[in-house]
């Protein structure tokens, strides 16, 4: 065992320690994250205009600053982006997210010298209580690479901006630095084609022991590795045994990453967006993701059923249930207030608070009434494929409300990589995992007004030049797992 080993083993037990202080005593913790945000912006533009100064609790903040989305938030940010200093947070932010997939192009979220710690202290925190868990820290002596987008980074108003990924890239810690790959011209490659065919040729004789990024890109990587290789890629990196991932869920994907890997591996599941890191894997034996309540984020939630009633409920910590689908709204110390990230979550445990990411506000599919949920499409797949040689490289799900014969239906669009022998035993199976599930979708049946599930087969890459069609192949873009509209579908159709 080296001494970089040793020394991680060391500073996981004191880091674990450091967690187990907030996590267990969460409503405390909370509540002065709250009162310091309050204290830091008051005097603020937005502070101001929300009386900041007569905050006392987080009733008096839920009656203050009300729920707002990107857009709603928009006039302030702009003032910002303008380079206007105290606006939403005191002083200018370090730097800018930059994203897309609003209305009105690009979103601007603000990172700040108070905020951008926690991003970077998250990641590294995840694999501390990895290994002082597991006791295994020989991984930290091999190679480790992240894919993620280009550290290039653009000025606005005198701010940089750039994908958050992008972003992180200047704030890996020296120690790591030496064994972090790809290099750093080959992370500066835009066209991500082009990019993972040079991580490909960079890392292909390197020890690699942890190999990090959203699902779908890492499987792209993969299967380049394999065919330059002609081998899996557990062969190829004999002692890779950590994959770290975030962005999507795991299940769907791991089937076939066993295959191209040939063997299994440990995950850690992190939960990171611009707005803010919001919770890691903590335990390799628990399921779900330790929210960070001591990360400079006031949560609050609010059950999906009744989000958009006039005046929906906001739950604070201490409120909230196991197996209740939430809104998650955040407020954090870069000057995000009352924001709705569009994610939803599940408690599946509360002592400590830990968390699933149970789909998007605005990814789901109701088009008569079903509320069918993207953790509800993933688990009826993993449910269908178990104990079967199917395996699945990317789906998405969309109503067929008028089809040329017939009632309505949900109409499932994957792509295999193993093909099931019998496509309507599987979409059999798919349909009783859903009805299951969700008792709506279930009536819809029984009732004749929907029928049951139908598959359609997408060709070999078909996800792959979609996201290439619409300029968002790899980075931290990924498929909506559903969406209420054939929006998506359609364009997939087309390819």
């Amino acid at each position: 065992m080296s001494i970089k080993s040793v020394a991680a083993k060391l500073f996981a037990l004191k880091i674990y320690k450091k967690t187990q202080a907030w996590a267990n005593n969460p409503v405390e913790t909370q509540n002065k994250v709250l009162q310091q945000l309050i204290k830091e912006a008051k005097g603020t533009e937005f502070g101001i205009d929300h009386h900041f100064h007569t905050i006392k609790s987080s009733a008096d903040f839920a009656v203050k600053v009300p729920i707002r989305d990107y857009e709603e938030l928009k006039p302030y940010v702009d003032k910002v982006v303008k380079g206007e200093e105290n606006i939403l947070w005191k002083g200018k932010p370090l730097y800018f997210a930059k994203t897309s997939g609003t209305t009105s192009g690009a979103k601007y979220i603000p990172l700040t010298k108070e905020s951008m710690p926690f991003h970077i202290e998250a990641a590294r925190n995840a694999i501390l209580h990895y290994i002082h868990e597991t006791g295994k820290a020989d991984f930290i002596d091999g190679k480790m690479i992240f894919l993620q987008g280009s550290p290039i980074l653009e000025e606005k108003y005198g701010i940089k901006l750039g994908r958050l990924s992008g972003i992180v890239a200047h704030f890996v810690p020296k120690y790591l630095q030496k064994n972090r790959m790809p290099s750093w011209e080959t992370n500066c490659i835009e066209d991500w084609e082009t990019k993972v065919n040079a991580i490909v040729e960079e890392t292909f004789n390197e020890n690699m022991t942890v190999i990090s990024g959203i699902p779908s890109w890492v499987q792209m990587y993969f299967e380049k590795l394999q065919q330059k290789g002609g081998k899996p890629v557990g062969e190829i990196f004999k002692n890779f045994n950590l994959f770290i991932y975030g962005g999507v869920n795991y299940e769907p994907y791991r089937a076939k990453f066993e295959n191209l890997i040939g063997r299994k591996v440990d995950s850690i599941e992190l939960f990171p967006a611009s707005e803010g890191f919001f919770a890691y894997q903590d335990s390799q034996k628990e399921k779900g993701m330790l929210l960070l309540l001591n990360a400079g984020i006031f949560y609050e939630f609010i059950k999906s059923d009744e989000f958009y009633a006039e005046k929906p409920r906001r739950y604070t910590i201490g409120e909230v249930e196991l197996g209740v689908n939430y809104v998650l709204i955040i407020s954090t110390n870069a000057g995000l207030w009352g924001y709705n990230i569009g994610d939803t979550v599940q408690f599946t445990s509360l002592k400590p608070y830990r968390v699933i990411v149970s789909g998007r506000i605005k990814h789901y599919i109701s088009a008569f009434g079903e509320h069918v949920i993207g953790k509800e499409v993933e688990s009826a797949l993993q449910e269908a494929i178990i104990g079967t040689n199917i395996r699945i490289n990317e789906f998405t799900v969309a109503p067929q409300i008028t089809p040329t014969e017939g009632l309505p239906y949900h109409e499932w669009f994957i792509e295999f990589e193993n093909e099931p022998e019998d496509s309507a035993t599987f979409a059999e199976a798919i349909d009783n995992a859903m009805r299951k599930q969700n008792v709506y979708y279930d009536d819809l049946i029984v009732g004749h007004v929907l029928r049951k599930v139908v598959i359609t087969k997408v060709a070999k890459n078909g996800f792959q030049d979609y996201m290439k069609s619409i300029g968002k192949l790899g980075g931290q873009n990924k498929i909506p797992r559903l969406s209420n509209d054939r929006s998506i579908v359609d364009l997939l159709n087309k390819k």
